[in-house]
Parts: structure tokens; sequence; C-alpha cells
């Protein structure tokens, strides 16, 4: 029986015993602690857990009880026990079980393996010894909620709960314009945003799950949806866009970045923290300043011609550093700007977090890391789902990206590894589609050498989608090496999401594509199980409305390729198609997320769509 067991993530420690626990039917969970209180939501979460998969109802006590009394589980904290940080023993016994640790943050991840065990075994449950803990101490998911999509509050607690069980224990929500600021109404008035109530709500179902939930907000680039407003637009670098000089980054038409040198942009900063820090209780926040392409491009130029992009950039990074500072915060900001300038980074304040990121299989973690460790800067490893700008995931780069971040932060001594989810162009993907990355990034966050060889699938299958028998959690992971099928390499992205995003002209210029591989992907895709068959648990109609929008968005890109090829054939069917594409892309869109951000998203499959007509 044992040589089945699945645990995400895997301990580090487990042993296999003769015999098997056969819970009773009436048993006590004890609370053996010196604040019993603390340890509440552990123990009933784990009575949910037994009455939910075994028909077993137990009640929850503390206090000395007599050996008469039937004690099923014992919940131990022991502060000066001999454990690591957030580490934990079980053992299951046929007689009971017992969940000790020296912090209560251990003793709730052994009370997620069991729940884990228990969903698994029913009233049934092998007997083993577990020794685990964390190889990082801070083990995160940041969910981009600012490229259209903002979760509803219910989409955000399920999230919550799922990472808790995976031992994830910081949530960020990437935000540029999707908070409520209440001194700044015009910036999210079409946004459906979070308030400062559902933050403060958010915050308290995080602590309980001992889940920091850190404040993310851009800061200096990525400030579009600020300073395309008149208020702000005369604090933008260019105020009226810019030919930013990369060939990745082409021509703006609107601003980007905030001009460094001009008194309100920290000033704007100022007033952001101070109304966004007080909803939170992380002593922690990301500041963004990634991608500040448009830098010395326009008001910044002479700064830059006399002192270098370098350093305009991290005397501004300082600027809100003491800010954040002042407020009591570490300040998180991304790394990819400094590692641009080695001879700079010595000089970043010891007391930041570089967010190391990097989302391509073979991003050089090992090197940025090493340099980084050397100048004693603390850091997060940073690597993705790899769902983004692909529709139906990328499974081959997610599971290699997390990999190689997880290896380079242990080697080099990360304090953090975190994955992103980030929604460019349109937030396309359904939040399903980034769950196998979320699973593996777990495991590998918690134990990579006990973890580094999971099964994925299978893992996903069970943990997300209450399927034992695997098949969903295949289907998610095969739908997210479609993009393999093509032949065609694309850069963060996925060659069959961008020929529905690009018009007929610039498909036909894309390197490498070719009918045969287009033809091959359509076959490949019909190998799949009928959608209607894969048992997808508690959610199963809606999973299955959101992984069939996603088939057919495939299909669609192969046979729009066809077309742009020269199958002009095809059009009147694609037309009709992409009519069905957009009806059910809202109805998926709005079961998990709010409103606001749906036109502008919609506002690209449509202009797929007149391409039929023109």
């Amino acid at each position: 029986m044992t040589a089945s067991i699945l645990l995400l993530p895997l301990p580090r420690r487990l042993t296999h015993h003769a015999g098997q626990l056969d819970l009773p039917a009436d048993a006590l969970i004890l609370l053996d602690g010196p604040a019993p209180a603390e340890m509440l939501f552990t123990a009933q979460q784990l009575q949910e857990a037994l009455q939910t998969c075994a028909n077993r109802h137990w009640q929850i006590a503390a206090g000395q009880l007599d050996h008469a009394t039937k004690i099923g589980l014992t919940l131990s904290l022991t502060p000066d026990a001999d454990f690591q940080p957030q580490g934990y023993r079980l053992d299951i016994t046929p007689t009971g079980m017992v969940a000790a640790a020296a912090d209560s943050a251990g003793l709730f991840y052994a009370a997620q393996t069991l729940r884990q065990l228990i969903q698994q075994y029913q009233a049934h449950l092998p007997c083993l010894t577990i020794v685990d803990w964390p190889d990082f101490a801070h083990r995160g998911v940041m969910l981009d909620i600012s490229r259209d999509k903002v979760p509803t509050m219910e989409t955000l607690y399920a999230l919550v709960d799922r990472l808790a069980g995976w031992k994830i224990n910081q949530i960020q929500l990437y935000t540029e314009h999707t908070f409520a600021y209440q001194n700044h109404p015009e910036v999210w008035a079409e946004a459906s945003p979070l308030t400062g109530e559902e933050i403060l709500a958010l915050d308290a179902c995080c602590r309980a799950r001992f889940i920091e939930l850190v404040p993310n907000q851009n800061t200096f680039g990525h400030m579009r949806r600020w300073l395309v407003h008149d208020r702000y637009r005369p604090l933008a670098e260019c105020p009226r866009g810019c030919d930013t000089g990369s060939a990745e980054w082409g021509y703006f038409d609107e601003p980007f970045t905030l001009c460094p040198g001009d008194p309100g942009s920290l000033n704007l900063v100022r007033g952001l923290l101070g109304e966004l820090l007080p909803h939170f209780t992380s002593r922690q926040f990301n500041v963004g300043c990634d991608e500040t392409v448009d830098l010395g491009r326009g008001r910044s130029q002479a700064a830059v011609a006399a002192r270098g992009k370098g350093r305009v950039y991290l005397d501004f990074l300082l600027d809100i550093y003491r800010e954040v500072k002042a407020r009591g915060r570490t300040m998180q900001f991304w790394a990819d700007i400094i590692m641009n300038y080695p001879e700079l980074v010595p000089e970043l304040p010891r007391d930041v977090i570089a967010m190391e990121w990097g989302y391509e299989a073979g991003h050089p973690f090992a090197d940025h890391t090493a340099r980084l460790a050397a100048a004693g800067i603390p850091f997060y490893v940073c690597a993705g789902t790899s769902s983004w700008n692909s529709l139906a995931g990328r499974t081959d780069n997610a599971l290699a990206n997390l990999a190689e971040a997880a290896r380079s932060g242990l080697a080099h001594g990360a304090s953090g590894y975190l994955i992103t989810d980030w929604g460019d162009n349109g937030h396309w993907q359904p939040l399903p589609v980034s769950y196998l990355g979320f699973a593996a990034g777990a495991a590998l966050a918690w134990s990579y050498e006990a973890n580094q060889q999971q099964d994925a699938a299978r893992l996903t299958s069970l943990f997300a989608f209450d399927d034992a028998g695997g098949v969903a959690g295949q289907l998610a992971y095969d739908l997210g090496n479609a993009y393999l099928q093509p032949g065609v390499e694309i850069f963060n992205g996925s060659a069959l999401f961008w020929i529905l995003q690009k018009a007929p002209n610039d498909i036909r210029a894309m390197t490498g594509l070719e009918a045969a591989g287009l033809q091959r992907t359509l076959d490949w895709l019909d190998q799949l199980p009928p959608i209607e068959t894969i048992p997808f648990g508690a959610e199963s109609d809606l999973l299955r409305a959101e992984f069939s929008w996603v088939i057919a968005a495939l299909r669609h890109a192969c046979r729009r390729g066809l077309w742009a090829l020269g199958q002009a054939e095809l059009r009147p069917a694609l037309a009709a198609e992409a009519d069905r594409l957009l009806a059910e892309y809202r109805h998926i869109w709005l079961a998990r997320n709010r409103p606001g951000g749906l036109p502008d998203s919609l506002t690209r499959l449509e202009t797929m769509r007149r391409a039929y007509d023109d």
C-alpha cells in the first residue's frame, strides 16, 4: 500500500512501517502545547479532512486527560524541541497519530501532510514516520492581477487554501493599477480593483494559514496605467512615448516609466506607500522597478549621459529604498536592471532583497545568484509557470526553469523561492493552466532533493484536480507541451499563441512556421482524450469549460496559421469559430475573475476575429 503514497511536496525523510491504522469512529484530537488556541485552526483543518474523507467526526480537546480517553491524534507543540524551523515529525502507528513541531508553522505543515494522507487512504492509514523541513524559508507564489485579470475574492480564497496545503508560505499580487487607492480613483476606475477592505480580509485569511501576504506595487517602470492620465503624465520619462531602442520592446506610443529626476515621481511613490502598506501585516514590500526600458530616452537623457544609465537607475532605487525602510519594511525589487551593471551590485544595501528572475530554461541563475551572494546581497530566485503567452502553458520549459532556479538558489544561499504567474497580452490562459507550475514549484521549493524526480502530472491530478487516476493531470501536462508541436521556437511564449495575436502578414513572417508543423499539431491534439471523459472532481463543469476553450483556441491557432499561409478556403469556418471562442471566453473569464479587465482582454480576440472580414 505505501508504495503508492503521493505527497505534495514529498518529504525529505519518510520511513514505512508494517501495519496500518484503522481510524476509530470517535476519538479526540488533543492539543498539547503552551497555547492551545493557537493550534485550533490547524486542528480544525484535520477535523474537516477526517469528516469529509473518512467519515470520522473527532472532537478537539486540550489539557490533561485520563488514560481511558481515546486520543486518536496528538498535536504536540514544544518550542524548545530540536526541530528545524518550520520542520515537523509525523508518526502513524496502529494505535494512533502524533504530529510534533517546535513552531506553529511546522505543526501546520505536519497537518497538511496528514490531510493528504487522509485524502488518499480515508479511514485506513499506512504506518510511517516522516521527518521534514524546508529548503527555502520563504516559498512564494506571485499572481499577476494587473494584466486585465483581477480574481474574485472566492477565487483568491480558494487559491490561498490550495497553496497553503502545498506548504507555500508567501503570496504576492503583482499590482500596477488594481488596488483601489482612495487618493487616485481615476487610475483604477474601470479595473474592478481590490479594495483596502478586501486586502485586510485576505491578509487575515493568509495569516491563519501561515502565509505572508506581501504587498507588491510597481513604482518605476510598468507605470503606463498611471501615466496615461493627464494628472500623472508630466511625471513620465517619455510623456508621449518613444522608441525604446530595443528590438524586443520597439516603439511605445504611450508613457511607461517614471522620470527619476522629477521630484513628483518620488512624491507619488510616497503617497502609494502611505496608502497601500497599512493594509498588510507583512514587513516586506516588493517595489518592482523592473524593465525600465525607456529610461534615458526622454527627460533623463542628460542625467544618463552625465552619470550613466545604471547610476541614474540605482539612485532612484535607493530613494525608494529609503522610503520603504522608513516605514519599517524590507524592500524587495526585481534584479533584472541592476544585473546589467555588475559594478553597481555591491552598492546595494545589505537589507534589501534582490528578486533574481528568469523564465526560460537555461536562464543564468547560477551566474547571477553567485554575483549577488559574493556581494552579500540577500536574494530570492524567481522562476515561472510559463503559462502566459501560451494558452496552455509550456510544460517542459516550466519544469526545467523551476528546477534550475531551485538548484541555483540552494547552491548560493537564496533566502526565498518565488513562482511567478504572469498575464501578458490579455491574460488569456485560465488559472488552472498554472496549477501544474504551482505544484511543481511548491515541491521543489520545499525540498529540491526529494522532489527533483517528481511526477508533476500525477501530483497535479490528485492535489489540484481531485483525480487519483492521473488522467486530469496528464491532460494538463500534455496540453502544456502543445507549444512544442509546430517546431517553432518562441522566446517567452508559444507560436500558437502568437498566431492568434498577430496579423496574417506577421504570421507569414514567423521564422520556421510551416503548414506541415501546424497540421502535425492538429493531429497531435486529436490524440488527446475527449474532454468530457476527464474526471475533474468538484469543479468539473468549470474545468471542462476552461480546458475545452484552451483546446479549441489551440486548434483555431493551427487553422488560422494554415489560412495565413495560403489556405484561403478556411476563412468562413474560422470566422464562425472565432465567434464561439469569444462567447465562451466571456463565460470562463467571469467564472473566476471580476469584469473590469475583460473589455481590454477581449479587444485582442476581437482584433483576431476582424481579420477574417478584411
